[in-house]
């Protein structure tokens, strides 16, 4: 059951003003802003930070990566990232010498700790990775490393407690 009477004090024209310009906003996807800190191999481009909309706790933007490229090896400091890919194959690779490996397609979302070394890789020769990316920050933070990466990784598979290795034995 709704209301209209309210027990506090304050003036309805006041907040209606108030929500206009600092309410929800709407970021066009032709408006993104490309000057953010960036890693070689990558186009990285902001839509939510703290320069834009004002967040405090939120970056979003979006990144794509050439068919058949890799971007340099970097961290993100203190952040949690998740990236959900929309378009193409993304390989991930992350460790202290990128040896562990893992791949998401189209509708998976990819977690990346804080301080983990990793690369992204676009995985097909001839489609473009296109993914939207959020961090746990308004502000950006990209450390690029100077990484000597293993010939061959490792393949991790995604376990959790509810979703075991398939492979392993019960």
């Amino acid at each position: 059951m709704t209301s209209d009477h309210h027990d506090h004090p304050h003036s309805h024209d006041h907040d209606m003003e108030r929500w206009k310009h600092d309410g929800v906003r709407v970021i066009p996807g032709n408006q993104l802003d490309p000057n953010v800190p960036s890693t070689p191999g990558m186009d990285r481009k902001a839509a939510i930070n703290f320069a834009r909309v004002g967040a405090q706790k939120l970056w979003a933007g979006t990144v794509s990566i050439k068919p058949d490229a890799k971007t340099g090896a970097h961290h993100h400091g203190h952040l949690e990232s998740i990236i959900y890919v929309v378009k193409g194959k993304a390989r991930m690779r992350w460790g202290e010498t990128l040896q562990f490996t893992a791949e998401a397609g189209p509708g998976d979302f990819i977690f990346v700790p804080p301080y983990v070394p990793h690369q992204e890789i676009n995985a097909s020769r001839d489609e473009v990775l296109e993914c939207v990316l959020v961090r746990s920050d308004g502000e950006a933070v990209a450390i690029n490393l100077d990484i000597e990466p293993v010939e061959k990784p490792e393949t991790v598979l995604w376990v959790d407690p509810v979703h075991r290795d398939p492979a392993e034995k019960k």
